[in-house]
């Protein structure tokens, strides 16, 4: 989720640093769905329209933005309204960074965009949990609730066991309760800063480099998606939201 990404950064104290200085920085899945049509534009704002399905991502632009960001270079982010579904004219510039937690949905589905993670985490969430959040976060976004249940149990629902919940299978990583489990996240942390501080683990190396295998064990204690991406010393971690 993406409150397990913002409490990393709060733990690593990258949120006090000025954005172009930040060595550790947060990039999301969200930001890449595709511009809709307006027939599509038409569903979409009476629910109707499913944005949890793969197809509802512009994975070429997700994957080049990616790669450019492995590349080490300063890049232009898509900015998304939830409001209105649509894709603005402003764009968010994305400077260098030693670590990229890259969240999202569906993050692991694209075998392109999977294989650039050298840590990839799926945070596991219960499933009441997750459409409580839901409920909240789209009646602040000025939607009603029969609207939210119902898009929830034709597209959400379905669409997280269909497409989201088989890529837990990809995971090196499982954190359980999301950012409830301070055990695991604290290990996340201490991770981020091994790679800062130039000294990954040997299990990660071995990931790296191709020689090894990194471990899937869940932490202590279910389910959305999460990741690290690195070349050299840069690195990309995911985790998993649900925009709509």
């Amino acid at each position: 989720q993406s409150t397990v990404c913002e409490k990393i950064m709060e733990l690593l104290g990258q949120n006090e640093v000025e954005q172009r200085q930040r060595k550790v920085l947060i990039l999301s899945q969200d930001s890449f769905y595709k511009v809709l049509t307006a027939e599509q534009q038409a569903k979409a704002l009476k629910g109707q329209y499913n944005f949890d399905h793969p197809d509802a991502f512009d994975n070429d632009l997700m994957h080049s933005t990616l790669k450019n960001i492995v590349e080490g270079k300063t890049v232009e982010v898509p900015t998304y309204d939830f409001v209105t579904h649509s894709r603005l004219a402003e764009t968010t510039v994305v400077y260098p960074a030693d670590v990229v937690l890259f969240e999202g949905i569906l993050v692991f589905y694209n075998q392109d965009i999977r294989d650039m993670f050298h840590l990839r985490l799926f945070v596991d969430t219960d499933s009441d949990v997750r459409l409580s959040r839901r409920v909240l976060r789209d009646m602040k976004r000025g939607r009603d609730l029969e609207q939210i249940l119902t898009q929830y149990t034709t597209f959400v629902k379905p669409a997280f066991e269909e497409f989201c919940l088989p890529t837990k299978k990809y995971a090196d990583v499982i954190i359980p309760r999301g950012v409830d489990n301070m055990v695991a996240i604290n290990l996340i942390v201490q991770h981020i800063q091994d790679i800062l501080n130039g000294d990954i683990c040997k299990w990660q190396r071995g990931a790296v480099n191709g020689h090894g295998r990194t471990y899937k064990r869940p932490f202590p204690e279910q389910a959305e998606s999460s990741s690290v991406l690195a070349a050299g010393k840069r690195s990309h971690l995911e985790s998993s939201s649900r925009p709509h």
